[in-house]
């Protein structure tokens, strides 16, 4: 049953994994909101008004007062809506690096993967998918530490929003751009959790059409040659 607490909105675009995060975890916790699909080539009055900083998504407005940056629009969720599906741990130092996991994906992780798809330049190519391996082998290590399906425990939380990432857009970028990176035999532990991520009910049927994202992966790639 859905949660109604005040009046929420939505801001995003469905191609985004930092806006997928966010409809992921209001699914979770069972949260009633108002969804607003972004144009970023055009973006709307409303979404500036809301994130004047950065002017883009994911933005979340819980009764007028708006929140940016997928991260801590998560955090807010989980302590606003606390009564379902708990998103961070509640051990202050399982908290702790929960936190410090999801910042090292996005600020380590999912650049030095994006950089490796869109490098064409052989050498360069070469050391941007080293970077990313040597990135991706950090949270396989980190992952292997737990005897469980999830980064932590047998529910999705904090880090495995934030590595949605890394379970689908990742292949699809793998595919687009003739890249290699997460296969069974380097990283077992984190193709086995990516396949119970996105195979999860919630997971699954809040995530982008993948035709589309595919289409629009490759001719970004072609235009880059």
């Amino acid at each position: 049953m859905a949660e109604d607490c005040g009046e929420v909105q939505f801001f995003g675009v469905g191609g985004s994994p930092y806006a997928r995060r966010v409809q992921i975890a209001l699914k979770l916790k069972g949260v009633k909101y108002t969804y607003f699909e972004e144009d970023l080539r055009n973006k709307s009055e409303l979404l500036l008004k809301y994130n004047p900083i950065y002017k883009k998504v994911p933005v979340l407005v819980h009764n007028g007062k708006p929140l940016a940056e997928s991260l801590v629009i998560l955090e807010y969720i989980d302590e606003t809506w606390n009564k379902n599906h708990a998103i961070l741990p509640q051990h202050p130092y399982d908290k702790a690096m929960a936190r410090f996991w999801a910042k090292f994906i996005d600020e380590k992780c999912i650049p030095t993967v994006v950089k490796a798809a869109w490098t064409i330049q052989n050498e360069e190519r070469e050391k941007a998918i080293q970077e990313a391996t040597e990135a991706l082998q950090f949270i396989e290590n980190e992952l292997k530490r737990y005897n469980h399906k999830f980064f932590g425990g047998d529910t999705i939380g904090l880090v495995d929003i934030a590595a949605s990432f890394i379970a689908y857009w990742l292949p699809l970028l793998e595919e687009a751009a003739d890249l290699t990176l997460l296969t069974v035999d380097k990283f077992p532990n984190l193709h086995k959790w990516s396949q119970e991520f996105t195979n999860h009910p919630v997971v699954k049927d809040n995530l982008p059409p993948r035709n589309g994202l595919l289409g629009f992966y490759k001719a970004r790639y072609a235009a880059l040659k």
